[in-house]
């Protein structure tokens, strides 16, 4: 069994994607637009959804899988009660993620060594950040 997080850019998932392509290296391995869909949208919110939106992407960055959706577009991203984490190759590579992550959002503990590691952090991401 595996978990793959499932996550909810409401209206802001392109953008995403392509910061996450060009800041973690992630690999688009599927995307499929609202317009694209072989069944028309049943009504409540995801009728509303402009046909241009992402109605599900999945995402390999290093070895994990991510997956991605505009959702329902209402303008309320909520990324709370969880966090993602990476395992940098080393410091370098720590520190280069850990900045582009950094650019736009919000660094909760700066990058440093810690007794259990030798570069550790905590940052959101501008998509987890907004309205901050």
């Amino acid at each position: 069994m595996r978990i793959e997080p499932y996550l909810f850019f409401d209206g802001r998932c392109e953008e995403a994607i392509e910061f996450y392509k060009a800041n973690l290296g992630a690999e688009v391995q599927m995307m499929m637009r609202f317009k694209d869909s072989p069944q028309p949208p049943q009504g409540g919110d995801c009728g509303n959804v402009p046909a241009d939106k992402i109605m599900h992407a999945t995402l390999r960055i290093g070895d994990a899988v991510v997956m991605a959706s505009d959702g329902h577009c209402n303008g309320q991203p909520k990324f709370d009660g969880f966090s993602l984490s990476f395992s940098a190759r080393n410091d370098a590579e720590a520190q280069r993620v850990f900045n582009s992550l950094a650019t736009g959002g919000k660094v909760n503990m700066p990058l440093t060594k810690t007794f259990f590691s030798s570069s550790f952090g905590m940052v959101n991401d501008r998509f987890v950040c907004r309205g901050w």
